[in-house]
């Protein structure tokens, strides 16, 4: 246990620091701005193409583990999302944001600094796996579901378009793939020392970040959906995530850990942009991260537990 303690206090330490620095220091939210275009523009794009294209081709390729993986978190979203919807009467666009409160987690930000630190390099791949092919996802059905939602006023060949492209052209998305055709190519850049820099600051600096959001988002009210979303993405959703893994296939047991260690992880702060960007749930959006990130201090410690100390294997269903 004191293991998982000195692995676990250091990544939310540098939460809790973005946090306190953001309270007593008095600077304007927009002072964030750079960061966040560090973070997202090079940091972590950078730490992408370094794992993946030192990997072997044949393990980028495993559709079986992608579609189990998304197939897995979208069983999660669809559930918040008939909950909304049907048992509390909420309109289509709160039941949306609610469904991915349940299960947008912090997959970018938090994702590949603490499942490198916990279970080291074999799990980029998983990890970059998981990463773009959710995010795709998510990049699809959120404006998809607004559009049906009516939240959008564009035609549906005009919606279908900023898709593809918020798709094709994301920062993540484009370096991963240009990963892969490092992989394929046995291609190294000569710039991999500089690139090596880049994504050594990025889980420290997206962790920061990430504290300074939280403290800019005070709570003002705890929402009534937290009593089933918070449950539903700290508990249900590794849960199922384990289970599925488990039952789909023969995977390397760090893929199946990775897998269920990303889906514990708190609700992405992408949630709160989406919510903002059509003007639905923000306030409820904002305390769904700051709770899920608090109480995650002790989920995420419990099942790194249980990770190292061999309590969860990975051949449930062998």
């Amino acid at each position: 246990m004191a293991e998982i303690t000195g692995l676990v206090l250091p990544f939310f330490g540098l939460i809790f620091l973005g946090y306190l620095t953001a309270r007593l220091v008095d600077h304007p939210g927009e002072a964030m701005g750079w960061l966040n275009t560090f973070i997202v523009y090079l940091a972590l794009p950078a730490l992408f193409f370094k794992l993946v294209s030192r990997t072997p081709v044949e393990e980028l390729t495993r559709a079986d583990f992608i579609l189990t993986s998304v197939g897995t978190t979208y069983v999660v979203f669809a559930l918040i999302f008939a909950i909304g919807l049907f048992l509390r009467r909420n309109t289509v666009a709160e039941a949306t944001m609610q469904g991915f409160a349940g299960a947008y987690g912090n997959i970018g930000y938090m994702g590949p600094g603490l499942a490198l630190l916990a279970l080291g390099e074999t799990a980029a791949v998983p990890v970059a796996l998981i990463f773009c092919f959710e995010n795709a996802a998510h990049f699809t059905v959120a404006p998809a579901m607004m559009a049906a939602a009516g939240g959008s006023k564009q035609k549906p060949a005009v919606v279908a378009l900023g898709i593809a492209r918020r798709i094709a052209f994301h920062p993540f998305i484009l370096s991963t793939f240009a990963g892969v055709a490092a992989a394929f190519l046995s291609f190294e850049l000569p710039l991999q020392r500089l690139i090596d820099y880049l994504a050594q600051a990025a889980a420290p600096c997206a962790l920061f970040a990430m504290g300074v959001t939280l403290a800019l988002r005070p709570l003002k009210r705890i929402p009534a959906e937290i009593g089933y979303i918070v449950p539903a993405k700290l508990v249900l959703h590794p849960v199922l995530m384990y289970l599925a893994l488990s039952l789909g296939g023969a995977y390397d047991p760090i893929w199946v850990q990775t897998a269920v260690l990303l889906a514990s992880l708190p609700t992405a702060t992408n949630v709160f942009v989406i919510g903002q960007q059509y003007g639905v749930w923000q306030e409820r959006a904002s305390a769904t991260i700051l709770i899920t990130t608090l109480l995650s201090v002790a989920t995420v410690t419990g099942l790194l537990y249980l990770i190292r100390s061999g309590a969860l294997p990975a051949d449930l269903f062998p």
